[in-house]
């Protein structure tokens, strides 16, 4: 079978994207919907980890502006392998600002690969999102 990439990937993201979803999918059968988003990422960051992925949680981002660093606070859930971001949600339902503040992180951090993925619906299937920049 031949092996599906999409425009602007490569094959180590493609290979890093399919776990991150299939992780998703075990956390969601294991624990369903309707905890913290807290424990979601621990749970989601255990899962990748136990194959060996590299996998940094909170990671600080920071912005530049006009040549000067903003100490904001920003922080991207997960950086996944180095090179795909992950923002985790459990929310009612994603809203068009979830959607931004994953495209900016993607733009900020010269990234670009990312997945959303809301917990907090029946299906996981509904609530991952994958994101190209």
């Amino acid at each position: 079978m031949a092996e599906v990439t999409f425009p602007d990937s490569t094959p180590d993201q493609e290979l890093i994207a399919r776990q991150i979803v299939d992780s998703a999918f075990a956390v969601h059968s294991a624990l369903g919907p309707g905890l913290l988003e807290s424990v979601y990422e621990q749970c989601l960051a255990d899962e990748l980890e136990s194959p060996g992925i590299a996998i940094v949680r909170q990671a600080v981002l920071p912005i530049i502006y006009r040549e000067i660093q903003i100490d904001s606070g920003f922080r991207i859930d997960m950086l996944v392998g180095g090179l795909l971001l992950v923002e985790v949600k459990a929310v009612e339902g994603l809203l068009p600002i979830h959607q931004a503040q994953i495209l900016t992180y993607l733009k900020l951090s010269g990234r670009r690969l990312g997945f959303l993925i809301n917990f907090n619906v029946a299906r996981i299937s509904q609530g991952i999102r994958r994101f190209i920049r």
